[in-house]
C-alpha cells in the first residue's frame, strides 16, 4: 500500500532536529512521496531545495499563504513567476482567502489570490488552494478562474457539505486532513467525506499540524508528521465504507495525476 501526503509544511522548524528521520518513518508507513507546502517567498525557495534532495519524492508548490497577503507587491510576484518555473514545483499556492482569522485585510487577500490563480493559468500548473470562513467571495473568485486553470484542490477543507458542493461543482479535488479526526469540530466531515466522488478525493497531513486526535497510542509530541497519514486514510475509508486498500488506492492515483507525479515504489 502505497500513499501521498499531498500538504505537508516540511520546511517548518519543528523538523530542523530531525528532518531525515520524519521522512524515513513516513516511508515506512508507505507514504512514498509527499507534497511540500510553499506559504510565502523563503519557504517556496525551502520547499524547492528539500525536493531537490529528495527527486521523485519530495515535491514543491509555490505561493503566499492569505495570512501574508498584505506583504503581496510587485517584487514578490516576481519572485514567485521565478520559483514556479523549476521543475520539481507541481502547483501554485497555499493561496486563497481566510476570513477566519483575517492576519492580512480582505482586499489584499483578494489582490495576491487572483495574482497567483493568474500565474497558475500562465504556468499550466494546478492551484493548491486555501479556504476559511471565505465561502462567498472565495466562490466568486473561482468561478471568473474556474474555466482558465488546469485543476484546483481545496487543500485541509474544513467546510460544510454545501459548502464541498460548491466547489465539487467547480470541478475542484478535495483534500481531507486530520480535521476529520477531531471530535470536537471535524464531526461532520465523516458525513461529508461521503458525498466526494471516488476521483476527486486526496489525503494530507498538513504537518506538523493537525495531528490526528483518534491516533492510538497517543505520540508523546503534539507535532504532526507524514507517517500518521495512514491514519487520515483509515478515518475516511471508514466514514466512506471503503476497505482501507481500496481508499489508499484511489487517492494515491488522484494525487498522481493531479500533481503529475511519477510512479515510485519505496524499497
Amino acid at each position: 500500500m502505497t500513499l501521498i501526503d499531498i500538504g505537508a509544511n516540511l520546511t517548518h522548524s519543528s523538523y530542523d532536529a530531525d528532518r531525515d528521520a520524519v521522512l524515513a518513518r513516513a516511508a515506512a508507513q508507505g507514504v512514498c512521496q509527499m507534497i511540500v507546502t510553499g506559504s510565502d517567498a523563503q519557504e517556496s525557495a525551502s520547499a524547492i531545495a528539500l525536493a531537490h534532495a529528495h527527486p521523485c519524492r519530495l515535491f514543491a508548490t509555490v505561493g503566499l499563504h492569505p495570512h501574508h497577503a498584505a506583504h503581496f507587491d510587485y517584487v514578490l510576484s516576481s519572485q514567485l513567476t521565478e520559483l514556479a518555473q523549476d521543475p520539481a514545483v507541481v502547483a501554485i499556492g497555499e493561496c486563497g482567502l481566510d476570513y477566519h482569522r483575517n492576519f492580512s485585510p480582505r482586499e489584499a487577500q483578494l489582490v495576491a489570490f487572483r495574482a497567483q490563480l493568474e500565474l497558475a493559468v500562465v504556468s499550466g500548473k494546478p492551484v493548491f488552494l486555501h479556504l476559511r470562513d471565505a465561502q462567498e467571495d472565495f466562490m466568486g473568485v473561482m468561478r471568473e478562474y474556474a474555466s482558465r486553470i488546469s485543476r484546483g484542490v481545496a487543500h485541509c477543507f474544513t467546510g460544510q457539505l454545501q459548502d464541498m458542493q460548491q466547489c465539487l461543482d467547480l470541478g475542484l479535488y478535495i483534500g481531507i486532513t486530520g480535521w476529520i479526526c477531531d471530535e470536537r469540530r471535524g464531526a461532520h466531515l465523516l458525513e461529508a467525506v461521503r458525498y466526494i466522488p471516488s476521483d476527486r478525493l486526496m489525503i494530507e497531513t498538513d504537518a506538523p499540524y493537525l495531528l490526528p486526535r483518534t491516533l492510538r497510542p497517543r505520540p508523546a509530541s503534539r507535532r504532526n508528521e507524514p507517517g500518521y497519514l495512514p491514519e487520515v486514510l483509515r478515518v475516511i475509508a471508514h466514514a466512506r465504507g471503503e476497505s482501507v486498500e481500496e481508499c489508499a488506492a484511489l487517492t494515491t492515483a488522484n494525487a498522481r495525476r493531479f500533481f503529475s507525479l511519477p510512479d515510485i515504489k519505496l524499497q
